[in-house]
């Protein structure tokens, strides 16, 4: 846990002035903390990380897809998604709006259980769960149990 507090102040300071917070919800989903999205984890929920690739190397939610919010997200639009499948969205924390933006776009798709974990992987982080680091091996696994 201490090797990331210097971690975390330098990507507070590496900050711009004026960042957005987040909102704390997005109508049409869930708003989680870290305990109930690794709550969703456990369960085989599909999390999706909306980051830059350079973000996502630096690591991840383990098991989490990667899709760029500027990049691949927009290819959850598409019908073979089904519409029901748990999705858990985040980005790196309740700084920046981006995984709010991503989960406003899976509720416009007609997502109908789509899970916005604020705090992110900062969050996830700091509770030390499982990470990745896009490693060979890494595998995604989903579930159909009932969340």
């Amino acid at each position: 846990m201490h090797r990331l507090i210097p971690l975390l102040c330098a990507w507070l300071a590496s900050l711009p002035l004026a960042a957005q917070e987040a909102p704390l919800e997005v109508r049409g989903a869930i708003t989680v903390n870290v305990m109930q999205a690794k709550h969703l984890y456990d369960h085989g929920a599909v999390f999706i990380d909306v980051r830059p690739a350079r973000e996502w190397g630096w690591g991840h939610v383990e098991g989490a897809m990667h899709m760029d919010l500027r990049g691949r997200f927009a290819g959850l639009a598409q019908p073979q998604w089904p519409r029901d499948l748990p999705l858990v969205i985040y980005c790196d924390s309740e700084v920046g709006p981006q995984s709010a933006q991503a989960v406003e776009q899976a509720v416009a798709w007609g997502f109908s259980r789509v899970f916005y974990f604020r705090g992110g992987y900062f969050a996830w982080q700091l509770f030390d769960f499982p990470m990745g680091k896009a490693t060979a091996g890494e595998a995604l696994a989903v579930s159909s149990s009932d969340l």
